[in-house]
């Protein structure tokens, strides 16, 4: 019932049980193909074989079940492969290789296929970030701390922010994608021993048939790169989780800055507009923490092969590639359809009369008064302004002291928001240009 709001058809084509027999097929033809290569077996043996690695002839249900007599589905499968091909190949199916190199082989292609869709859709969530922060760089708001107002800001300024961390997320992915996805050979104990001196030329051959990078040694107790490819998926999560969050918040009634451009209803209350991919992204991205905490936890393993901590890792990271795609894709559909209102970004920034631009009229002080008592007063017509009702310019031109240091000018222009950015706009522009080199290098 619940499978569909967690994931993508996509996604959930390529983490499927069939994905995953496929991915261990992959790996039984593409080593049969290295071995003839070597001279270790013969290149008809190595077709045969090839030529019944496909997932349609076997029963994923049946190997499944199997799997719990061997904690590996792997016997099974090799099982069912050696009963398939000729008489001449069945001495040669998994030569030399032992159930971990076909699981954790079929884990980087499964992987591998996975981020093609979750790097997709990051960076078209990033071009829609860059064509917001481009669009808003002068859309005046508030800024928020604590969740209390703050400064003004732009919303350019904050897209920029969400742009930069997308293409980082997604850098890290693309690095981990190209470099850390490795293949894996080391046989019973990660010496290769069986295939005696032709293993390391195996393993070479192996990795350029899988397109896979070729490790230094077998990493069977190793696990740096399924914690690295854990944290950077988590990374994406958190990141997708923030935009997420920050959507959530500014599309609250009472707030009304953003929109969805097709919210969702309610059950019950027929006016409810529910920012509902925000919240599809923020369900699915609370629970990634756990899932690479399990990932992370299982990395101390025992001597060469362990017992558990490996098997731990499967389902795990299986529903960490689905969630992590399934936001990425949430948040793409979100940011190219978001809805903007600058006249509520206007009035948010108007409702406390000024008084967020206390520290510009401050530090248009401080010249003529100091710091402390620049401060000491503008906190003083702050105060007044609250009980009285009034704006913070009104109480600075009303002012003697005041006046005696600033003109009406200056209190105008230290009072008003869009004068005092920063560098905003400057942000904006490095965020753009950084997007803009890492998309056309």
């Amino acid at each position: 019932m619940f499978g569909p709001m967690f994931g993508t058809p996509a996604a959930a084509e390529r983490t499927s049980g069939s994905a995953w027999l496929q991915a261990m097929l992959r790996f039984e033809a593409a080593l049969a193909s290295a071995q003839a290569e070597a001279g270790v077996i013969p290149v008809p043996a190595a077709e045969e074989i090839a030529r019944h690695c496909r997932a349609e002839l076997f029963d994923v249900g049946s190997i499944a079940e199997r799997t719990v007599s061997s904690a590996t589905p792997v016997i099974a499968l090799v099982r069912d492969l050696t009963a398939l091909v000729g008489a001449e190949a069945k001495p040669h199916v998994h030569r030399g290789a032992t159930s971990q190199d076909v699981i954790d082989t079929a884990a980087m292609l499964v992987a591998r296929d996975v981020l093609d869709l979750i790097i997709a859709d990051l960076r078209a969530a990033a071009a829609e970030c860059a064509r917001l922060a481009e669009r808003h760089r002068h859309t005046v708001m508030i800024a928020r701390s604590l969740l209390q107002q703050a400064l003004p800001t732009t919303f350019g300024c904050r897209c920029a922010g969400w742009l930069t961390a997308l293409d980082e997320a997604i850098a890290a992915l693309s690095r981990i994608q190209d470099e850390r996805l490795a293949v894996q050979l080391g046989g019973a104990a990660g010496t290769l021993a069986s295939l005696g001196t032709d293993g390391v030329r195996v393993v070479g051959l192996l990795a350029a048939e899988l397109r896979l990078a070729e490790p230094v040694v077998p990493w069977h107790t190793d696990r740096t790169r399924v914690a690295e490819l854990a944290g950077a998926l988590g990374t994406a999560a958190g990141v997708l989780g923030k935009i997420a969050l920050d959507v959530e918040l500014h599309a609250q009634t009472e707030v009304g800055e953003l929109a969805e451009g097709k919210a969702g209803g309610s059950s019950a209350m027929p006016h409810k507009q529910n920012p509902v991919s925000a919240v599809l992204i923020t369900a699915a991205t609370r629970r990634a923490p756990g899932l690479v905490a399990t990932l992370l936890s299982a990395m101390p393993q025992e001597y060469e092969r362990a017992a558990g901590a490996w098997q731990s890792e499967w389902e795990p990271l299986t529903e960490l590639l689905r969630l992590v795609a399934a936001a990425a894709a949430q948040a793409r559909r979100l940011l190219a359809e978001l809805r903007v209102h600058p006249e509520k970004m206007a009035a948010n920034l108007a409702l406390t009369g000024g008084l967020v631009m206390a520290e510009s009229a401050a530090g248009a002080l401080m010249a003529g008064l100091g710091r402390t008592e620049a401060q000491a007063l503008v906190a003083r017509l702050c105060r007044r302004a609250v009980q009285e009702g009034t704006t913070l310019r009104a109480e600075l031109l009303a002012d003697p002291q005041v006046r005696a240091v600033l003109s009406e000018a200056e209190v105008v222009a230290a009072t008003e928001p869009a004068d005092y950015l920063g560098a905003g706009a400057s942000f904006v522009d490095r965020a753009l240009a950084a997007h803009a080199e890492l998309e056309n290098p």
